[in-house]
């Protein structure tokens, strides 16, 4: 083999006519892939269950070797698709006759901030990290967690907020960036604290230095009562 060969390294053994076969190919995967989205009714990924981008990515693996490979036919592509369009059509049939398996296959709701604080079990059940979740709530607007009195991680990976009225805040922990917060080891003065990383809060007195006794975290902030801002 020759090194550095521009024929092989740009088309290896397909005659150059081989790139308008390609196009077509293209162009048969993406109308396929487009019919399925229409026929699912969804508009964009983080709006899809799991069941849904697995039958995505499922067919997307199809459709980009019939789109490449030239010793891959297209009609079996065309059964992939019919089989996946029936397969989710039955299975949304059968979802909506039974919970369980609804449950299974898309999971439930999950809370994750109550009453102005992380449900940190649920939270590290749901494999996501306080940092990533509260980038999240940042999105939503929200500065300190004692402003929600719910948030809901729905099924579709969206998170769900529900606010306190302003007159009814609590003091919870500041959710902003590092660099936009103060972070203690030894508390400067008495005060109610928030730790970092559960948010739980607590009465610190001056030069106190003690791990969060529901995350054993050593770090705190002062719990903030902001509002928000509408």
């Amino acid at each position: 083999m020759k090194s550095f060969d521009l024929h092989r390294m740009a088309l290896d053994k397909v005659p150059l006519d081989f790139l308008g076969e390609v196009a077509l190919r293209s162009l048969y995967t993406f109308v396929l892939v487009f019919l399925f989205l229409k026929i699912t009714g969804r508009r964009g990924v983080r709006q899809m269950s799991l069941f849904e981008v697995l039958i995505i990515l499922t067919l997307g693996s199809a459709a980009g070797d019939v789109a490449f490979y030239d010793d891959v036919p297209m009609l079996p592509v065309l059964a992939v698709f019919l089989t996946l369009a029936a397969l989710y059509r039955l299975v949304m049939w059968l979802m909506s006759h039974s919970e369980k398996l609804e449950d299974l296959l898309e999971g439930k709701p999950v809370v994750i901030v109550e009453e102005g604080e992380l449900a940190w079990e649920k939270l590290q059940s749901a494999n996501m990290t306080e940092f990533e979740f509260f980038m999240e709530l940042r999105l939503g607007g929200v500065e300190q967690l004692g402003q929600l009195r719910l948030a809901i991680m729905e099924t579709n990976g969206q998170i769900s907020l529900y606010y306190y009225a302003d007159d009814e805040v609590k003091a919870g922990l500041v959710i902003l960036p590092a660099s936009c917060t103060e972070r203690y080891r030894v508390v400067p003065e008495t005060a109610d604290y928030a730790c970092i990383r559960c948010s739980a809060i607590f009465n610190l007195k001056a030069g106190e230095h003690q791990l969060c006794p529901r995350c054993a975290n050593p770090e705190w902030s002062k719990a903030s009562t902001a509002k928000r801002i509408t």
